[in-house]
């Protein structure tokens, strides 16, 4: 258990990895965003996929598979009315129409065990079709 801590919900483990990569996108902004995924066989949580900081949230949507079910947080940083820069960080659970039954159930049960491990999300989102997570609506929760 060095490498992964226990979640009390469903018995699923999250990676050292999924906690650095994380820490390392809050404090020294050198990811724009990260995508996880769960290992069902193993029943760990694993990062799938890291977006470099010059990547966008269109990279982010383009990067989740549309059959599968993913985890994702995101970056973002944008300049208020009295031209403040502010970064608030999105949690994404993406749960396509098109993902099978057991996926579905196995992401909504893990959702809450992989928040408390990434400490200093701002706001959630939950998504089932791109429309759902837009980029607008990533800007009107920010404000």
């Amino acid at each position: 258990m060095a490498m992964a801590f226990k979640m009390a919900t469903t018995g699923m483990r999250v990676t050292e990895e999924c906690t650095s990569s994380f820490m390392e996108m809050k404090w020294k902004k050198v990811h724009r965003y990260i995508v996880f995924k769960i290992e069902e066989k193993s029943r760990i949580v694993t990062v799938d996929k890291v977006g470099g900081a010059g990547e966008s949230y269109q990279d982010l949507v383009a990067s989740l598979p549309v059959d599968d079910c993913r985890y994702a947080v995101f970056d973002f940083d944008f300049v208020t009315v009295d031209n403040c820069r502010k970064s608030k960080i999105f949690f994404i659970y993406w749960s396509p129409e098109a993902s099978r039954v057991r996926a579905k159930i196995l992401y909504a049960t893990s959702k809450a065990g992989l928040r408390r491990k990434l400490e200093g999300i701002h706001y959630e989102l939950q998504a089932t079709d791109p429309t759902e997570m837009g980029f607008d609506i990533i800007q009107d929760r920010a404000k």
